[in-house]
């Protein structure tokens, strides 16, 4: 854990809007230097506060007009079960996200797809061939709103 001052929250939270921004952009709008911003990220950056940069792509501009989240629950269990549909599903591209979590279903993933028939297809041809598969449930995403998580 890493002793965060308000400078320091200042600078991810710009950050976390617009990723792109230099240390000298953030530095001049928060009243800090580019060399002290610039330290300030690269602390952040080593202690592993800031992981990486993303790009966003727009999904539907390249084609992907439905997201589906299915819940994933497999019939059988035990390790080889779990690493061989980990290993099964990262490997269908479609496949935005693989979560392992807890309660109902085993696994949440983000299924990206042309429109609904081009998912159906996903789903029968590659998500219900995987090893171990059981019961699935599917959610269409509506719209989604894009919020940084808390900075303390």
């Amino acid at each position: 854990m890493i002793d965060l001052d308000d400078m320091d929250r200042a600078i991810l939270r710009r950050l976390v809007v617009d990723a792109t921004q230099g240390a000298g952009a953030i530095g001049r709008k928060l009243g800090l230097s580019q060399p002290a911003t610039w330290r300030r990220i690269r602390r952040l950056q080593d202690a592993g506060v800031i992981k990486g940069r993303q790009l966003l792509l727009d999904r539907e501009k390249l084609g992907f007009g439905v997201t589906v989240f299915l819940g994933v629950k497999l019939a059988t269990k035990g390790r080889v079960s779990l690493e061989d549909f980990e290993r099964a599903v990262t490997a269908i591209p479609e496949v935005q996200t693989v979560e392992h979590i807890l309660g109902l279903y085993d696994y949440r993933l983000r299924v990206v797809a042309r429109d609904i028939s081009d998912f159906e297809r996903v789903l029968r041809r590659r998500i219900m061939t995987l090893p171990g598969v059981g019961d699935v449930e599917a959610n269409v995403l509506l719209t989604e709103e894009r919020r940084p998580g808390p900075i303390a």
